[in-house]
């Protein structure tokens, strides 16, 4: 049964990651107390207006912060038939969907630890049965994630045959969407977890979770299958097997106490990866101290229930970004079930719901967890009871002075200057109007070129806020002088597409000398009693966009003659955080792939030539004239500055984020819509079959874009003057685009549906990575591809950032 509750909100992943791990580090202190008993009165009202308008029949509500419990009491009724009973606070629950990060989700970890499992692996290595209708590429972790593609629920007819039917009706069902592609909440796939359990582990996962969870942890009064005597303390749930027409409430069914509420659950004998198990709010505390305490028992024992690292992973953003709901495995941290986590709980604190009425929310910034147990569905079901939870939350938050008080406040700053890599002003707020390196050059009067005779790389992207072009700005400049041009790909101008002459600049009559001609890197002439040399060219953000490479190049041969070598720093126009593999191969390296990294790399020119100056040891005397107001989740239209389009097919922002994964598809034989009105936003050929090709797509649910049948005839470049069937590219959410996905998924259906025709190898030209080109020609899935770029993308990431300018 789904967990179908909660409110949507809006926090970004990356800054989830980072807090949550200066969270967990502050979590390490347990055992403060704040001054003074805290007022959490508010708490009583709010359970008893619940119980008064049948929001739920009765609640037991536990509330702790840096290891005291501030609140414990039960509210309301424990049961209302066959007769009334007064909740108490240590009434078991059945705690429904809490089973899945209280017994399944740590028991998987567990079994990782042990090295009998591996998060990346497909789930059919081990139950080689789950293969059918592309379940295939489920892996472990999209099943942990939701994003594996199962349906939420297995079908009810299996549910009324017993666990073997179930298992196999999942084996044989349809996927209602592509692996890796959507978040759907799916009990079916932690069954699939509870049978994975018991396949590697060689017992049930009743029994795996009791020997290397709640024992361990002195969670006595928690199992699955609770005993009988155990049945007057546990609440009832639901009343079922009604007679026609009966009312539930009535007393003419049979009231569940002690079994499973879950239907599936039930029929799989009470011990399912879904739910099954009951608690108490002491218990499920007992879990909740491990989780903050890095997987660690407090107490005499000692021990662990899991490393650290594994809770880690558990509790932080482990959902691919190009799903907006953001989950750990297992646990979630914002999304639509997100209602536990109040007005107050930092981004960094994650929970989970259960369909009976339980949840827990667990702030590892504040040292505090809050846990509500209802049984919202006794003897009948009522509406969810998102609202009850948020009031919970917020209200425990707000009486502990959770983000509110100097303590606190000062706690949170100190965190987050430790781990976050950027400034939340770039994430929450409209960004000041961004000055470039020439801006800030112009600001400090040309000082650090004065004296110099300088060269100046650079193309009409090269102006300043006031539109002005950074070569009238040199050759007017006070103790300057300006003695040379040089131009990369597409000339001074940024409209040729062919290989460019060198030329003379009209307004200062000097030469402009090509870098994209007879020579792509500066000569002795060009360089002829130079001083410096100074970069100014707005980049793409794309690894295969030259100009960086041009930057490159030009350093090496200034470093080579001990010429001083300045940047004036612009924006990565994609944004400085969201980084897109593969990496390159490190025998591909060329024009269009001057360094081994990714194809988005989220830095700036200025930062790129940092880390090229220094991983590549060219030894250029390097001078970055770094900008100012810019935040690295800022892209573009966030900065204020001009749209200039840096090349003559890269003409708007739509087409600049499409452009890493379109530009990919040419080599293989497609037009991407150079020499049509919207180049990047199209694609297509005379071969291509537009209605059936943008139906495959859309059937993908690729995130982010909608594909729209078209067909056209490009005027120049591939194609020129052929009819295309081609595809129109509708960016739906910029957010969750991510392009190297999308042009994996594009280039696998052109793969599967034009093998004689679409020339898959070529597009490696650009793409630069020969093991995913096997895996796409293997029928590997593209989401799984692009997942499984996570361990080299994340050693990129660690080289990279001793090279950031800005937060």
């Amino acid at each position: 049964m789904r967990d179908n509750e909660g409110f949507p909100s809006s926090i970004f992943r990356f800054l989830i990651a980072t807090i949550f791990i200066a969270a967990m580090t502050a979590a390490s202190s347990r055992g403060q107390s704040n001054p003074g008993p805290p007022d959490l009165s508010a708490l009583d009202s709010i359970l008893q207006s619940a119980v008064e308008h049948d929001e739920i029949s009765g609640a037991v509500l536990l509330v702790e912060h840096r290891g005291k419990i501030v609140y414990e009491k039960a509210a309301g009724m424990r049961a209302l038939m066959p007769s009334r009973e007064a909740m108490t606070t240590d009434t078991i629950f059945d705690i429904a969907s809490l089973t899945k990060v209280v017994a399944t989700a740590p028991s998987v970890m567990k079994l990782v630890e042990e090295g009998k499992l591996r998060l990346d692996d497909p789930v059919s290595r081990y139950l080689p049965d789950f293969t059918s209708n592309g379940k295939d590429q489920i892996t472990i972790r999209m099943l942990l994630t939701h994003i594996s593609g199962l349906a939420p629920d297995p079908p009810l007819d299996a549910a009324r045959s017993g666990k073997s039917a179930i298992y196999a009706e999942i084996n044989q069902e349809e996927l209602a969407a592509p692996p890796g592609m959507r978040f759907i909440y799916s009990d079916t796939g932690f069954i699939v977890l509870g049978e994975l359990i018991e396949k590697i582990s060689g017992v049930g996962l009743n029994e795996y979770a009791r020997r290397n969870i709640f024992e361990p942890l002195h969670m006595q009064e928690t199992r699955f299958l609770p005993p009988a005597d155990w049945n007057p303390r546990i609440a009832p749930t639901e009343e079922i097997d009604l007679p026609a027409g009966g009312k539930p409430g009535s007393g003419q069914g049979h009231v569940l106490r002690g079994t499973v509420h879950d239907p599936t659950a039930r029929a799989m004998g009470g011990v399912a990866g879904n739910a099954g198990v009951f608690s108490t709010a002491l218990d499920l505390a007992k879990f909740c101290v491990m989780v903050l305490s890095g997987g660690r028992v407090l107490g005499a024992d000692g021990g662990r229930i899991l490393s650290e690292a594994s809770i880690q992973k558990m509790t932080s953003p482990q959902s691919p970004p190009w799903i907006p709901a953001i989950r750990g495995l297992g646990w979630d941290i914002d999304s639509q079930y997100s209602s536990p986590r109040g007005e107050f709980f930092s981004v960094g604190s994650f929970g989970h719901t259960g369909f009976t009425g339980t949840s827990i929310w667990i702030d590892p910034e504040s040292e505090t967890f809050v846990i509500l147990l209802t049984n919202s569905v006794h003897p009948y079901r009522r509406p969810a009871i998102s609202s009850l939870r948020s009031k919970v939350a917020t209200a425990a938050a707000a009486a502990l002075h959770i983000g509110g008080t100097q303590e606190e406040s000062s706690k949170s700053e100190r965190s987050s200057h430790a781990a976050r890599p950027y400034d939340l002003a770039g994430i929450f707020a409209a960004s000041d109007h961004t000055k470039t390196g020439i801006d800030v050059l112009e600001d400090e009067q040309f000082a650090p070129l004065r004296g110099k005779r300088i060269g100046l790389i650079t193309n009409q992207t090269g102006v300043d806020a006031n539109g002005r072009r950074t070569i009238d700005l040199l050759a007017h400049a006070e103790g300057v002088q300006l003695a040379a041009i040089l131009s990369p790909e597409h000339g001074l101008a940024g409209q040729a597409d062919e290989r460019v002459p060198s030329a003379t600049d009209a307004a200062t009559g000097l030469p402009v000398f090509s870098l994209y001609g007879e020579t792509r890197r500066p000569t002795d002439e060009m360089l002829k009693s130079l001083d410096a040399l100074v970069f100014d060219v707005q980049d793409a953000g794309v690894r295969f966009y030259t100009y960086t490479t041009t930057m490159a190049y030009a350093m090496e041969e200034a470093a080579k003659r001990h010429i001083a070598f300045f940047v004036l720093d612009r924006p990565d126009p994609l944004d400085g955080v969201s980084i897109e593999g593969p990496i390159l191969d490190r025998d591909k390296l060329s024009f269009t792939g001057y360094f081994s990294m990714p194809v988005r790399y989220a830095m700036t020119p200025g930062e790129l030539a940092q880390m090229f100056n220094a991983e590549n040891k060219i030894g250029a005397d390097l001078h970055v004239i770094p900008m100012k107001d810019w935040h690295r989740a800022d892209r573009f239209e966030a900065t204020g500055l001009t749209w200039i389009p840096p090349s003559p097919n890269l003409r708007s922002l739509n087409a600049a984020l499409l452009y890493p994964g379109i530009e990919i598809l040419q080599a293989g034989g497609i037009s991407v819509g150079r020499g049509t009105d919207t180049p990047f936003e199209v694609f297509g050929a005379p071969w291509i079959e537009p209605v059936a090709m943008a139906d495959a797509l859309n059937r993908r649910f690729i995130p982010g874009v909608r594909f729209v049948p078209t067909r056209f005839t490009p005027a120049a470049g591939l194609y020129a003057g052929q009819l295309c069937g081609g595809i129109s590219v509708v960016i739906t959410d910029r957010a969750s685009l991510n392009s190297m996905l999308m042009g994996l998924e594009i280039a696998a259906m052109l793969h599967k549906m034009y093998p004689a025709n679409f020339q898959l190898e070529k597009t490696n030209e650009l793409l630069g990575s020969s093991a995913t080109i096997e895996r796409l020609k293997r029928g590997d899935a593209p989401s799984r591809i692009v997942l499984d770029w996570a361990p080299e993308l994340d050693a990129f990431r660690k080289m990279r950032e001793k090279y950031l300018l800005y937060h």
